[in-house]
């Protein structure tokens, strides 16, 4: 039997691709910029499975197209690139990349919160353009961490490990999150607080939540009013979680004390955005999880989870279980050509 056709919507970091290449027809999309919408719905509809990432969009009419396609495999901890209950009624699995990069983005989110607490960017600025005249006892003038609020919104994974770092950096730990971790809570000794009381206590606010209907905005004009006058926001999580318009409304006016963003909405960020003109504010181009083991291993795992899939092993990742029946009757119906014994397991 022929081997399954597989598109991977751009080149990935590490061996993945040999391991794919080895089990597949293959098809990488060559270019550095998302794999264009045309040629995306083209190359799909011709696939028995499909890696992804968060750039790229699988809606219900690019799935209705794809008539052979069994998987996706979206190489992120999130999908809501993806929709779910389109490719569940396709009965398309999908999986995704979870804890790979949690230690990775959760040491980002601390140098962000190091760089705007102590104004590190803006003092790099200060040196470069000339204006750094002579040390002075008020020039520059930050915040400490140790003995600091954090305010954690979700607790996931990243969320965790982010807590578990500030802790052992002196600073006090709440969160909010959609249910409470009574067992977090005692061994990093955090404390559950309602949203608007998280937001009024904290002196650096982490969003670490899944971009949903509800968390879309969590961070708006309203929310924003109730921090204090010195705090910093962070976002490593997804863009739409913030408004835009209202973080610049809120730092133009001097309400809060900075943010530093490593997500935007949308992506990439405009060279004229007005935040941009802020100099309390730091933008990152979504790099929190751009360590070379963290990303080779996140592109091996959303292999394996493709190759799995395609040999009509239910991965340990897929996020729409609950079709497991009716999609490995289509596995099957396709016959696809990968033997379970030589693929290796995820981890």
């Amino acid at each position: 039997m022929p081997k399954p056709r597989v598109f991977v919507t751009r080149h990935l970091p590490g061996d993945a691709l040999d391991l794919l290449a080895e089990h597949t027809e293959l098809i990488v999309w060559p270019d550095e910029l998302p794999t264009p919408r045309a040629e995306l719905l083209s190359e799909v509809a011709r696939s028995d499975g499909v890696l992804t990432l968060l750039t790229d969009r699988i809606d219900d009419g690019l799935l209705a197209k794809a008539q052979r396609l069994l998987v996706v495999s979206n190489m992120a901890t999130g999908f809501d690139n993806i929709d779910i209950e389109a490719a569940s009624r396709h009965k398309v699995l999908v999986t995704r990349t979870p804890g790979v990069l949690s230690s990775t983005t959760a040491e980002f989110t601390i140098a962000l919160i190091f760089a705007a607490a102590r104004r590190v960017v803006e003092g790099d600025r200060a040196v470069r353009s000339g204006e750094w005249k002579t040390w002075g006892p008020e020039a520059m003038l930050g915040q400490d961490l140790s003995g600091a609020t954090l305010g954690i919104i979700g607790m996931g994974g990243i969320g965790r490990e982010v807590a578990h770092r500030a802790r052992a950096l002196g600073m006090r730990v709440v969160y909010f999150s959609r249910s409470r971790k009574p067992a977090l809570e005692r061994r990093y000794r955090l404390e559950f607080l309602g949203l608007d009381e998280l937001f009024r206590k904290s002196d650096f606010i982490s969003l670490h939540a899944p971009l949903t209907g509800e968390t879309r905005h969590v961070v708006n004009s309203g929310t924003l009013a109730m921090m204090k006058a010195t705090a910093i926001l962070v976002n490593t999580a997804r863009g739409p979680l913030v408004d835009h318009g209202a973080l610049y409304q809120t730092l133009s006016e001097g309400r809060i004390g900075g943010a530093a963003l490593d997500v935007t909405h949308p992506e990439p960020m405009a060279p004229n955005d007005p935040l941009l003109s802020l100099p309390n504010v730091i933008v990152t181009p979504h790099i929190a999880s751009a360590s070379v083991a963290t990303r080779s291993r996140m592109a091996r795992l959303a292999v394996q989870n493709l190759l799995e899939a395609l040999a009509g092993r239910l991965p340990k990742h897929a996020v729409n279980r609950e079709i497991a029946r009716a999609w490995r009757q289509r596995v099957r119906k396709r016959g696809v050509a990968i033997r379970s014994k030589m693929i290796e397991r995820p981890a």
